[in-house]
């Protein structure tokens, strides 16, 4: 749910140093570049039809299986650079900024349902000749990577979901807030970002103020646009064709989820593997809503040994 991934203690160090000759947005711009060199990742951008949509890849391709990588609500691709830091040397990682998110087009009118999101997804992979691949998915960026694994099979070799929304059988403290009007997803005044990564996070990393600042400020800029995309995927957990979608689900698919989560209760993962056939479940203790960012190790290693056996080997 975070805006922007967390940053390594050299560079830390590094950045304090700099405060005194350069502006916070200089060293938030050197902070994020860094962050993406070290995970072996650099930026780029396609257009898609009217779209300009920003994602990043590979350094340095390899010969690996491909990895997309979906983030969920008000978050966007930098949220992925800690988890494939253990990921691109042996795969060509894509970390996607969907439309409304990150440094893609953000048009009010484009449609944000579960179901547009996948469509929206699915022209971006076709525009950059991914014709198949593992994908990942947080959130709401979850449940767009298992109905995308419901509509295209063929394409999904295997798919993680990472808390996923889509299912709320079981309600989360989000739940009471949004219905009481206080929804901590969407900043709107100053201080809010800073609760929104506390009420996400059970494993917060820590971001010194110049960097935390500017990502403030970048969330309260998104504000109208999160309101239209919250929205549009707030009765995601009430569609019965959402469940009905993940029951044809052919691929394999593994369920990770933090179980400290106040977004989404921990419980909906085992709705999630009785509706998906197949399906497997891990429930890490002592983690929140993105296991990704909290602890990117164990994520990737969950994900490697599940997927051990559709992994192509390089030539």
């Amino acid at each position: 749910m975070l805006q922007r991934s967390p940053f390594t203690a050299v560079f830390l160090f590094l950045s304090v140093l700099l405060l005194s000759a350069c502006s916070r947005y200089g060293i938030y711009e050197t902070a994020i570049g860094f962050e993406r060199s070290a995970a072996g990742l650099e930026a780029a951008n396609i257009t898609v039809g009217e779209l300009n949509i920003a994602y990043l890849r590979n350094s340095k391709a390899n010969n690996g299986d491909t990895i997309v990588l979906v983030h969920g609500f008000g978050a966007n691709k930098d949220n992925w650079t800690r988890i494939a830091r253990e990921l691109t040397d042996d795969f060509n990682v894509y970390a996607i900024d969907l439309p409304g998110h990150g440094d893609s087009s953000k048009p009010l009118d484009l449609g944000y349902r579960l179901k547009d999101q996948v469509g929206h997804l699915a022209r971006i992979l076709e525009a950059l000749n991914i014709t198949e691949m593992h994908m990942m998915g947080n959130s709401m960026g979850g449940a767009i990577t298992a109905l995308y694994a419901a509509t295209y099979p063929e394409q999904i070799k295997t798919a993680v979901l990472f808390d996923p929304a889509g299912i709320l059988q079981y309600e989360s403290e989000l739940v009471d807030l949004v219905v009481a009007g206080d929804n901590p997803l969407i900043p709107s005044k100053p201080g809010d970002f800073e609760r929104l990564m506390d009420f996400a996070l059970e494993k917060k990393p820590f971001v010194p103020w110049p960097i935390l600042g500017v990502m403030e400020e970048q969330a309260l800029a998104n504000q109208e646009v999160n309101e239209v995309i919250f929205a549009a995927i707030r009765d995601a957990g009430f569609e019965s064709d959402f469940h009905n979608a993940i029951k044809r689900i052919e691929d394999p698919v593994l369920v990770v989820w933090g179980k400290e989560d106040r977004v989404i209760d921990y419980r909906n993962g085992e709705v999630f593997v009785d509706a998906i056939p197949g399906a497997r479940l891990e429930v890490l203790d002592g983690i929140g809503h993105a296991p990704m960012i909290e602890a990117p190790e164990e994520s990737a290693r969950l994900f490697l040994e599940f997927a051990k056996p559709r992994i192509s080997k390089a030539e």
